[in-house]
């Protein structure tokens, strides 16, 4: 009898409502380990129960081969019904030819034209798709040919579809310059920067001009209107109520927004105003037709659509008279934005389904089911009503991240995907909000995207999607030109307690504007010691650091829309980790060949115990490798165990219970259960598997005898807020990992710590009337989940190590010295060497000349 086949059903949400018809889907789907090794058996069954064309490529295998990841394309219609579709995995199918390509599916065949401007420079260059790096039945991807614009790199693709005259372009550009940074302030203005004065699509050279037709709709909802003079549709701000927010100062501290929201001139018609746009411009020409979109049109200001009789213009970065726009040293922008090539048969009205794309998803269940996320539960069956209550303020109610957004305007082309961190304005008083910008702080988008696994709601996918463009953009430096401590590292969030200013994404600004430490604007140098003293208490702020290096959500995000900008950024950061630590890269290179330590150092002072910043390189080397492959990830992120612990460390020593100098060593140890988690996986119970173990057990048994809620003593806390009792759900999962690998009553011991402490999370932080905070919610989104199937598999164990040796084999832990220490050591016994030589020389002289 043969088995049934493995079949996933697909769900499908757009924000516009109206029929597709044979609309290019491109999504990523998981797969249970086992179950498919050959892609090819894929196949895709419409809504109609007849077996339709389905382009594949595996985006991740599991260690025996298996497909764990696959990026799946294909053409679907949907009549507004949320399913009808399904992949199942069985025996391949004819199927009838598809569609032709359209023309301009050809390489070197021009698709549009760029028009770069700045101060001093301008270009006009055709561009074309130059290589095929991407060919199936249903898409191709073309490299995009593109010209170097000054000191700026642009890059991209394109892609076509059959039978869709529509092509789908991504362009990035980047200042791959590094960035001046004095005292450690990266604020708007400083060396380094390109300014803009223009960035737009032009038709390509040649393009022939004629009599036409122009039709347009500027947002969702306004039905499409015809001209045959000009359009002309310029979003110059957000259009929302606080749209002239301080969030939007340049860097001559002015807010550049002439106006709210949209203006839009008819040039047969009167001017007009509108808030929000996404406007959509389809020209007919002698029968031809030739259409442009982008979505995200407004959130994204400023931005310029346009078209007459010559042809349009999309303005990526419009700029009027005295207008600039200023990218960083090291940051970039990349757009997403649809051309027509002809008339569009996918929605009734041209290029709608361009503007708003169709998400297609799995169900909970089969997320869960695939085990791509150790722990995944659905979240229908998840118990805990109380945290779940914490988790969705998110999404719902009345301060959720979208409101978070409206109250500083967290929206133009550099700030949109960024969540504000109104945690750091709980001291503020002044009229306005005070600007701040969490730049991925304990990775909000793998936050996102587990709570879209969990849910099926797209509003999660959404979010953390934007965050992961915002991320990978605007808060990661993308330079090889500066220090290896900096180069391709996340940039931190804004400064504790102060506003951006002029500082955007970059720590702490020039300016320290309406925080505890300055009621009214001052600058850095006029706080003289308390600015010394704000400096040295966040010395690792100034820039790029392991601290703050989070790449597992890119990961996520990459499996799930197959873009490989999150992939490449997530393995970055984990090289990231490498460069920083290679002793070849630093001025004391001649004096030691220790590591630097830079991957290890927490808190400042010297210490390479465990701590975040081992706990971030660790996560990180972990998403290295599995992206990958490559074994040197995985080989650093077990030396850094080895250095910060010990399965004999004296851990009274370490000072584990003060909370504000080393509450992150549980940190520490969840990477450390999720490093023994993903060893299992790959069928690695070595030696390194049974240092980890025994390191993490006897961390637990000491954490059982002394661990208390944080804010059981707040008088210890500078500022005993509702994130301390957040925080205190890294002790649930250092608890649930520890049972794992424990046994008997040891095994209960700590299932009962975990949910003790689970539910002291759940009812402390539900009292705080600030819980919908940034902060204590993206704790909740990302810890905490792993609760429900713990309390399903509470006697879940891990396999024993194949190598089976004691603690005491392992010899003693000492703190580690990094390179600096010991050259500085050396520098001084060379200096005292070197004295100690001349005064003998001196002897010696003195005693010649007397002879």
């Amino acid at each position: 009898m043969t088995a049934p086949a493995l079949s996933v059903s697909l769900r499908f949400v757009a924000r516009e409502t109206q029929v597709r018809k044979g609309e290019p889907v491109t999504c990523g789907l998981p797969w249970p380990r086992g179950a498919v090794h050959d892609e090819k058996r894929f196949r895709l069954v419409g809504s109609d129960g007849i077996p339709a064309a389905l382009q594949t490529r595996v985006l991740d295998r599991w260690p025996d081969g298996s497909v764990r990841w696959c990026l799946f394309d294909f053409l679907a219609t949907v009549d507004g019904k949320s399913d009808g579709y399904r992949v199942e995995a069985g025996e391949p199918v004819s199927l009838p030819p598809l569609p032709d390509f359209p023309v301009q599916a050809k390489e070197h065949e021009p698709l549009f034209a760029l028009s770069a401007a700045d101060a001093s420079a301008k270009i006009v260059s055709d561009v074309a798709g130059q290589d095929v790096i991407e060919s199936g039945p249903i898409r191709r991807r073309f490299a995009l040919s593109l010209p170097r614009f000054g000191d700026c790199v642009l890059f991209g693709w394109a892609d076509f579809f059959a039978g869709v005259p529509v092509a789908r372009v991504q362009l990035t550009i980047r200042n791959p310059n590094p960035a001046d940074h004095p005292g450690g302030n990266w604020d708007l203005g400083n060396g380094g920067s390109v300014y803009l004065k223009a960035f737009a699509i032009l038709p390509p050279e040649g393009h022939r001009v004629g009599a036409s037709r122009i039709h347009y709709s500027p947002e969702p909802g306004v039905p499409f209107q015809s001209t045959d003079r000009g359009i002309d549709i310029y979003q110059c701000s957000s259009g929302g109520e606080h749209w002239q927010s301080d969030n939007h100062l340049d860097r001559h501290r002015k807010i550049p927004l002439r106006y709210r929201g949209y203006r839009l001139d008819d040039k047969a018609k009167v001017e007009r105003d509108g808030m929000r746009a996404t406007p959509i411009i389809a020209k007919e020409q002698d029968g031809n037709w030739f259409g442009i979109t982008t979505p995200t049109f407004w959130e994204n200001f400023p931005k310029r659509l346009s078209a007459d009789a010559n042809g349009f213009s999309l303005n990526l970065f419009p700029s009027d008279s005295e207008g600039e726009t200023e990218l960083q040293g090291g940051e970039q922008k990349t757009h997403t934005f649809y051309v027509a090539f002809g008339r569009d048969t996918v929605t009734n009205e041209p290029m709608v389904w361009c503007r708003s794309p169709l998400v297609v998803h799995a169900d909970p269940e089969w997320y869960a089911v695939c085990g791509i996320v150790p722990y995944l539960t659905p979240k229908s069956t998840d118990p805990n009503t109380a945290y779940l209550a914490l988790v969705d303020q998110a999404i719902e109610g009345p301060d959720t991240f979208i409101h978070k957004r409206e109250k500083i305007d967290e929206y133009g082309w550099r700030h949109f995907g960024d969540i504000y961190g109104d945690h750091e304005a709980v001291y503020h008083t002044g009229p306005a909000p005070m600007i701040s910008h969490y730049n991925n702080q304990y990775d909000c988008v793998a936050g996102f995207l587990y709570q879209f696994f969990r849910s099926g709601d797209v509003r999660w996918l959404t979010q953390g999607l934007e965050c992961a463009d915002h991320t990978v953009d605007i808060d990661v430096y993308h330079t090889d030109g500066d220090k290896a401590a900096y180069n391709r590292g996340l940039f931190w969030h804004t400064y504790h307690y102060a506003g951006a200013d002029t500082g955007t994404h970059r720590s702490y600004p020039k300016i320290l504007r309406r925080g505890p430490q300055a009621s009214t604007t001052t600058k850095m140098d006029q706080l003289g010691e308390t600015a010394e003293k704000l400096k040295k208490s966040y010395a690792v702020g100034g820039g790029p650091a392991s601290s703050h290096n989070y790449n597992a959500g890119l990961m996520l995000a990459y499996y799930l829309a197959g873009n490989p900008l999150y992939r490449d950024t997530a393995v970055d950061l984990a090289q990231f980790v490498l460069d920083m630590e290679d002793p070849s890269r630093t001025p004391f290179r001649f004096l030691s060949r220790e590591y630097t330590g830079l991957a290890t150092e927490s808190g400042g002072g010297g210490y390479h115990g465990p701590g975040r910043a081992s706990a971030n390189s660790i996560l990180a080397l972990l998403v290295g490798h599995q992206l990958a492959g490559d074994r040197k990830f995985l080989d650093k992120a077990e030396q850094i165990i080895r250095r910060v612990a010990h399965p004999k460390q004296n851990l009274d020593r370490l000072d584990l219970l003060n909370a504000e100098l080393r509450w992150f060593y549980t940190m520490f140890l969840q990477a450390l259960g999720r490093y023994l988690d993903y060893k299992i996986e790959l069928g690695e119970r070595d030696q390194a598997y049974t240092y980890a173990r025994l390191t993490l057990l006897h961390y637990a048994r000491w954490m059982a005898d002394h661990e208390r809620p944080i804010l059981d003593t707040p008088e210890k806390l500078q500022y005993p807020t509702e994130t301390w009792a957040a925080q205190d759900m890294r002790k649930v999962e250092v608890f649930q990992y520890a049972a794992k690998h424990a046994e008997g009553a040891e095994n209960a011991r700590f299932m009962e710590r975990a949910e003790w402490f689970f539910r002291y999370v759940e009812s402390k932080l539900s009292e705080f009337p600030t819980r919908s905070l940034c902060r204590p919610v993206v704790l909740m989104m990302n810890f905490g989940w792993s609760r429900a199937w713990w309390q399903q598999h509470p006697t879940e164990t891990a396999p024993v190590p194949t190598i089976a040796v004691s603690a005491d084999e392992f010899g003693d832990w000492q703190m580690f010295i990094p390179q600096k220490l010991k050259a500085i050591k050396r520098a001084k016994l060379l200096v005292v060497a070197g004295a100690a030589t001349c005064a003998m020389l001196g002897v010696a002289l003195i005693a010649w000349w007397l002879i």
